[in-house]
């Protein structure tokens, strides 16, 4: 915050101005603070509470994956279609829900892939999701 003279004996005007300033900046702050609050709480009901009527695998995929994750090509974490030409529907939900219990059974060193706590819905949602990006020789194979 802006520090200005209490008090100017010189000319009350600036006492005006001053006082002005500060209480402008005080009501900026306050806005900055409560659009913050609003934007957080908007990304985090977001996050913790995406059921809806129209809930499919790309939106659980867009909330939960994809800053890690994309459907083709190599991220940070493996892409879908990697995944799903890989692993069971089984072990997708596994490494979902409990990663650190499961990685070393899938062959990794380590993981940094943090667990989700998802609704069974919303598993099986993005669970799908991933394995229909599965090649499509193997899919004619299983």
């Amino acid at each position: 915050m802006l520090s200005y003279p209490k008090s100017t004996k010189i000319n009350p005007f600036y006492d005006k101005i001053f006082s002005f300033i500060v209480k402008k900046e005080a009501i900026m702050n306050y806005f900055i603070k409560l659009f913050s609050i609003a934007v957080m709480s908007t990304v985090i009901a977001n996050a913790q509470n995406i059921e809806d009527t129209n809930l499919t695998g790309q939106k659980v995929f867009e909330t939960y994956c994809w800053g890690c994750h994309h459907q083709t090509s190599v991220a940070f974490g493996p892409s879908f279609e990697q995944i799903a030409s890989k692993r069971s529907e089984g072990e997708i939900k596994g490494y979902i829900t409990d990663p650190k219990s499961m990685y070393k059974q899938l062959g990794h060193k380590r993981t940094v892939m943090p667990a989700f706590d998802l609704t069974p819905q919303e598993l099986d949602l993005i669970t799908q999701f991933i394995l229909s990006f599965k090649p499509i020789q193997q899919n004619k194979a299983n």
